[in-house]
């Protein structure tokens, strides 16, 4: 199938609402911060955030989002013995105990168990220096330049470090899984385990979820070398902002004054995307419409705004069958040149395939139109 790619600017198309913009930076206690906009990765605001630093249980992101990634997260296992066995917070695994992946997620972004991470290390990579290799390498996918893994729960070890910008990226790539956003960003949850498995209620150690509005994690931290470190993101109105403190002393007041600084930056924006018309060979209809399902909502600064474009790929023609919402061609929303999403682009009505009449020769007529044919039936 021929396609048409189609660049189209929509500064026009935007929605744009003004940003009410403040001069001063704002005071925060930690050593290392950082803002950003989740949905262009744009920095809102920075203070040391390329400076590497330990980072305590927040490593358990990347730990919980490999863990998921790694599916099969219901099949239940018996523990690691010895990988259960590790200093720190815990989720209270004993030896012996039947677990699932799922609840080792829990187990770790809720309580932050060391235990839950040792253990779905092992699970999932056969030993944690195994783990830790995929903690890398998925570190250099999301972009993670100042990173280095060590642990899967976080504690102190040599060349165990990152970013406060580089837990930002990660914690940005952690939230487009549905299961680990769903998981930190509850105040409390059940989760089956045990020998016999039985059901426990988990708690979150985040404050920030009763705290501040619109809150949906992420992760705390603390280890005497990092000392206290907190990794959270907010939505309100379709924009979703990220902050993260390393050794931030009053981490709770800075989260709430950085998310409001990312808030009053970043405003909701509707993308309108276009509708297209495709000739269709061999239907019913002469052409079929193609449509977005719904407009988008991005956040954007008043800056990225100007910057914003969407490419469409539409096909020239289409042959029927269609059915009614089947994708025939996408429409990329880009900033700059990075593209920040997808958008199907799908059938507004159904087209039927014509079919041939019946008559003496039908059988022949079918059989060089692609119907079927059924040779007994002559």
């Amino acid at each position: 199938m021929k396609v048409l790619s189609v660049f189209v600017a929509v500064m026009t198309a935007l929605l744009f609402m003004p940003v009410t913009a403040h001069a001063e930076d704002i005071t925060v206690s930690a050593d290392s911060a950082v803002v950003i906009n989740a949905d262009t990765l744009g920095v809102l605001y920075g203070k040391n955030e390329s400076k590497r630093r330990a980072m305590a249980s927040t490593t358990k992101i990347m730990t919980a989002l490999l863990t998921l990634e790694a599916g099969d997260l219901d099949t239940p296992f018996v523990a690691d013995s010895m990988a259960i066995r590790v200093e720190g917070t815990s989720m209270g695994l004993r030896e012996g105990d039947t677990v699932t992946r799922r609840a080792l997620c829990i187990g770790m972004l809720l309580p932050s168990g060391n235990d839950a991470a040792n253990a779905a290390a092992v699970n999932v990579a056969g030993s944690i220096p195994a783990f830790a290799e995929l903690m890398n390498r998925r570190a250099a996918e999301i972009g993670m330049r100042d990173t280095h893994f060590v642990t899967p729960s976080g504690l102190d070890a040599d060349g165990h470090c990152t970013t406060a910008y580089d837990m930002a990226l990660l914690t940005a790539e952690a939230l487009k899984n549905p299961d680990f956003r769903a998981i930190c960003s509850q105040k409390a949850m059940t989760a089956e385990y045990g020998a016999p498995p039985q059901t426990r209620t988990l708690y979150n150690s985040n404050k920030l979820l009763k705290m501040y509005d619109g809150c949906i994690g992420v992760k705390t931290g603390f280890t005497d070398s990092a000392r206290r470190c907190l990794v959270s993101a907010a939505e309100r109105d379709g924009c979703t902002i990220i902050a993260v403190t390393l050794n931030a002393p009053d981490d709770w007041n800075d989260h709430m004054k950085l998310l409001d600084y990312g808030f009053e930056r970043v405003k909701p924006f509707n993308v309108r995307l276009d509708t297209f018309s495709a000739e269709v060979v061999g239907g019913e209809a002469e052409t079929v419409t193609l449509a977005p399902p719904e407009n988008v909502t991005i956040g954007f600064t008043a800056g990225e705004r100007k910057n914003v474009s969407v490419r469409y790929d539409v096909p020239e023609f289409v042959y029927a069958d269609i059915e009614k919402g089947e994708t025939l061609g996408h429409a990329d929303i880009y900033l700059n040149d990075r593209l920040l999403r997808r958008v199907p682009l799908t059938a507004f009505e159904a087209v039927p395939r014509v079919r041939p009449k019946q008559g003496p020769f039908g059988w022949m007529i079918r059989l060089f139109t692609g119907g079927a044919v059924n040779i007994g039936g002559i």
